[in-house]
């Protein structure tokens, strides 16, 4: 089975609609969004329904929760005032546009999705999140201690836990058997399509493969696909700045951070 997986567009109508093109040629099975539509730019109705007509189940993000509530509060972690003076601008014009029926969809998005798959004689828990099963807006950076990591995937019994919220994608294995029984516990940030912060401007996304040999005592027995596309940045960016945005998220999209 081959699952697409994307998250973060964070309002970004071009990269999104590059996104969509872009997966015509890998013809997934499935397809799930990992939430954070909307924020940054100045198309949060539009990307809400490009996804909705779709049918794409769909989680949400810190930022669908705040705007879902009419909240002036994100749920994000910024770190200087002029990061959160520019936070406090885009949620206020966030809401001042987002659509009634556009943000009832956003409230009533689920928290996480929980896949189970037996193979094997084996059953294999995928789990989709945006920030951690704990909770909506908590960071799982790549360098986070492994035995933390570790402990979060089995109090959420996940052999393999997808999320976003960070914009920058990875894949960890974890060992977590004992010295008699292999297992192998798959952590993947699926990083952003529409703000990406790893210093590459593309969109990005991941594909999963999961497949009738699939088994949590074999850890390359998924495979884990990045994949990066183009899309027109100077639109979104142009976008930005002739909005009541702070045209800091504008360079951010043009460089990728």
């Amino acid at each position: 089975m081959k699952i697409v997986l994307f998250s973060d567009i964070h309002a970004n109508l071009p990269a999104l609609e590059a996104f969509f093109k872009d997966i015509e040629k890998v013809k997934p099975d499935a397809i799930y969004c990992l939430g954070d539509l909307v924020g940054y730019n100045i198309w949060p109705n539009e990307v809400i329904n490009e996804i909705r007509k779709r049918g794409i189940p769909t989680i949400a993000g810190n930022y669908d929760f705040g705007i879902g509530r009419t909240s002036d509060d994100c749920g994000c972690a910024y770190k200087t005032d002029d990061e959160k003076a520019n936070g406090a601008i885009s949620i206020s014009y966030t809401n001042s546009i987002v659509n009634n029926d556009e943000r009832q969809y956003l409230r009533s998005l689920p928290a996480h999705i929980k896949l189970e798959f037996q193979l094997n004689n084996d059953k294999l828990n995928l789990l989709l999140v945006h920030g951690s099963p704990r909770k909506i807006n908590e960071y799982l950076f790549e360098d986070r201690d492994e035995k933390s990591m570790l402990r979060i995937m089995e109090n959420a019994d996940a052999d393999i836990m997808c999320f976003g919220h960070t914009h920058k994608p990875y894949h960890r294995v974890l060992k977590s058997g004992t010295e008699d029984q292999n297992r192998f516990r798959h952590a993947i940030n699926i990083g952003s399509v529409g703000k990406p912060k790893d210093g590459d401007p593309r969109g990005g996304y991941v594909i999963l493969t999961i497949d009738e040999n699939s088994s949590i005592s074999n850890k390359d027995s998924i495979t884990v696909e990045f994949l990066r596309f183009e899309y027109d940045v100077e639109k979104a960016a142009k976008a930005v700045e002739e909005s009541p945005l702070p045209n800091a998220y504008a360079e951010s999209l043009r460089k990728g951070i």
